[in-house]
């Protein structure tokens, strides 16, 4: 591109006034006056035709032409001749009376043709054989196919430009006629002209030719020859004190020597308007350049208007248009205080905050100048924030699949400001082969300061798996700082309490049966996480780690308490930029009570499509010794206090879709501690289809070893990698 701006040209040629030089008398025609009149020439007049006769009399054939008289009737009225020019030119052959239009003359002045008299010719006697036209075959237009050869802007780095922007290479090589390439080749001309100008190259030219070899295509050729580069002579920047001093010339990535490239100069002074708002100045434009070119040294000198405006600092916030919520809430989303430096990318974290609130349809934030100075000299700015609420309410819903799990859709209607500020409520439910329930919760984002979450949740639900069938209800209420897709936070942490009641069936050891109990549960939840992964849905780099502990106590009879401990890790390495080796490994335990008094959804459980792929849901580990009415064994899992859990995968991806071989192992054990042996492995492999919202995922595994009772096959649906 070319620079937008003022270029002068060279001042050699712009202060160099002269005198034109005198220019010599045309020598004056032979029968022309020095005044400008008509003199008499006697070889001039015997070289005229001769005229004769009385003006008033019908005109007579002029002697001196060759061409026939045409019969002038009486009553037809003669002109009279012109007087003869001083320069005469040969005369044509006479075309006077083709002149006039033929039905504006009398019938007698026309000519009598014996030829007009006759009959037509017959039809079959005219030859319709077709004429031949250029670039026509079989009554089809024929393309014209050429090739398109670029020479000179390689050494200047510009011919990927030029082949991007190029009319000949727009056309693929083909064109209706030779005149189309041509006018191609032409246009192509300057824009390697304009393409040696925006690089500093002020004297290129450029020349286009087409080829047309015997037996080749034809070829069009643009030559550029770039000359010598200019470059920057001198730099001056005209602007305000500034602090620190010279700011604006730290932020200009220039120096004398430079070339008079048109990107790298534009790109300076980007860096000045991008820089300047993030050190207090909000105000600052940057002007139209100067550049004077000097075509004897091949430099130019540089000048750039620069206005910085006052040095500001952060003051108020003000807020208008359809208001999903007020100005003061809009200050708890900010991450800066009153009287601190201003900086654009603050500005720019905030509007992304409000965006992230899901309430708008557009908003925007805006620095004003209020004119009253801070303590520190600067001027404060009032944030204006321009509102305009979108729908509130949403419906959403998700479905997935899992051997052992069964079918599960969930579905929720949130309103996310029925309490404003950012008060929602939540209406959920489950359906599912082996799960229902429904539930409702109350959720204020952003609750007294940004990025926390506070919670009030009712929950009611019913679980039917081969482990356990259960009736649960649950209250509880929970602060949190979570990761989004939005916003994924380095380090989160939650706590909250919950008060459980479940009725559950369960195998009793001591009557070698199942029956139903009634468990009472109080809990303390507390959660930290710290993420350093690229993707929340999907990582390539990075690790995390997470850490779950729940003081806990049991009342069944009698009140027990415990404690139940999760801790995991995950890492991501990238192989090339395909390639992902992605790893987890996670171990657990309950320490404080045995496992026939806790309650069996309280219990740790291995096996499925978030734990060890080739098993089912809650597969691994101890088995109920129990027989059906035939004596057959049902081998139900009993679930345990303790387990570890590892995985490795490779994930492979091209375009939008993608690969995963993968190897699972765990174990369950009745032990509060894990032991690490008798690990069980699941192999498979996955694939993926990669959408902007995250990986859709599908898994088929099989368990290595497999026993008796366990899955071939497992298969796993959801969205989201693995882990």
């Amino acid at each position: 591109m070319l620079l937008a701006g003022t270029m002068t040209a060279p001042t050699a040629l712009a202060q160099t006034t002269q005198n034109p030089p005198p220019v010599a008398a045309p020598s004056m025609p032979q029968g022309t006056a020095a005044d400008g009149a008509i003199v008499p020439d006697p070889e001039f007049d015997a070289a005229l035709p001769t005229l004769s006769g009385d003006i008033n009399a019908p005109l007579e054939p002029m002697s001196g032409f060759d061409a026939p008289a045409a019969p002038t009737p009486q009553s037809a009225k003669p002109q009279a001749a012109a007087p003869a020019p001083a320069t005469v030119t040969p005369p044509v052959a006479p075309a006077t009376e083709a002149s006039v239009p033929a039905e504006t003359l009398p019938d007698a002045v026309l000519p009598e043709a014996p030829e007009l008299a006759q009959p037509l010719p017959p039809l079959s006697t005219f030859d319709v054989t077709p004429v031949e036209v250029a670039g026509v075959e079989d009554g089809r237009a024929v393309e014209i196919r050429y090739d398109t050869v670029i020479r000179g802007l390689d050494e200047i780095d510009g011919a990927a430009q030029f082949k991007a922007l190029s009319s000949l290479q727009e056309g693929k090589g083909k064109a209706a006629n030779a005149t189309m390439v041509q006018a191609r080749a032409r246009e192509d001309e300057q824009l390697a002209i304009r393409i040696m100008r925006a690089k500093g190259y002020y004297d290129g030219t450029a020349t286009s030719t087409i080829e047309n070899p015997p037996g080749e295509r034809i070829r069009a050729v643009v030559t550029a020859i770039p000359g010598k580069q200019f470059t920057l002579g001198s730099i001056r920047v005209d602007t305000q004190p500034t602090v620190p001093p010279n700011l604006v010339q730290r932020e200009l990535p220039l120096k004398v020597g430079d070339p008079v490239d048109a990107e790298r100069i534009q790109a300076a002074e980007a860096n000045v308007s991008l820089k300047l708002p993030q050190q207090g100045y909000p105000f600052v434009e940057v002007g139209q350049r100067d550049i004077l070119l000097d075509d004897t040294a091949y430099t130019g000198a540089y000048t750039l208007p620069v206005t910085t405006g006052p040095r500001s600092s952060f003051g108020t916030y003000s807020t208008t248009g359809k208001l999903a919520f007020d100005a003061e809430h809009v200050g708890v989303l900010a991450r800066f205080e009153q009287g601190e430096l201003y900086d654009n990318r603050k500005v720019d974290d905030l509007r992304a905050a409000l965006v992230s609130t899901g309430l708008f349809s557009s908003v925007s934030v805006e620095p004003q100048r209020t004119g009253q100075l801070a303590p520190d000299g600067t001027e404060y700015v009032n944030l204006l924030v321009r509102q305009d609420a979108g729908p509130a309410r949403t419906l959403a819903g998700e479905a997935g699949y899992g051997t052992g799990q069964g079918i599960r859709l969930e579905g929720s209607w949130t309103h996310r400001n029925l309490f404003p500020p950012e008060g929602a409520l939540i209406v959920r439910g489950v359906a599912g082969t082996q799960e229902q329930g429904a539930g409702v919760t109350f959720r204020r984002s952003n609750a007294g300061r940004r990025d926390r979450t506070f919670q009030i949740l009712a929950n009611a639900s019913r679980t039917n798996y081969d482990a356990f069938e259960a009736f649960t209800g649950t209250l509880g209420i929970r602060w949190s700082y979570d990761s989004t897709p939005i916003w994924q936070k380095r380090f989160t942490y939650a706590y909250g309490a919950e008060l459980i009641g479940t009725n559950e069936d369960t195998y009793d050891f001591d009557v070698g049966a199942r029956r139903r109990k009634t468990y009472g549960i109080a809990a303390l939840p507390l959660f930290a996480g710290f993420d350093t992964s690229d993707n929340l849905l999907n990582p390539t780099k990075g690790f995390r780690l997470k850490l779950n502990v729940s003081p806990e106590a049991s009342v069944q009879g009698a009140a027990r308490p415990y404690g139940r401990f999760m801790v995991e890790g995950t890492g991501y390495y990238p192989i090339g930029e395909s390639i992902v080796i992605a790893g987890r490994a996670r171990a657990g335990s309950i320490q404080g009570i045995a496992r026939d008094d806790l309650a069996p959804s309280r219990r740790y459980y291995a096996g499925g499509g978030g734990s060890v792929r080739g098993f089912g849901f809650q597969e691994l580990g101890p088995r109920t010794p129990e027989v059906d009415e035939d004596g057959n064994s049902l081998n139900r899992p009993i679930g345990g206090r303790s387990l570890n859990e590892f995985a490795i995968e490779a994930r492979y991806r091209f375009g939008n879709f993608g690969i995963v071989p993968f190897l699972d192992a765990g174990q369950v054990y009745e032990s509060s501690l894990p032991k690490g042996s008798d690990l069980r492995f699941g192999a498979g492999i996955g694939g993926r289809f990669y959408t902007n919202f995250g990986p859709l995922r599908v898994d088929v595994a099989t368990p290595i070893a497999r026993r008796p009772g366990e899955s071939k096959i497992a298969l796993y649906i959801s969205i989201g990698q693995a882990f």
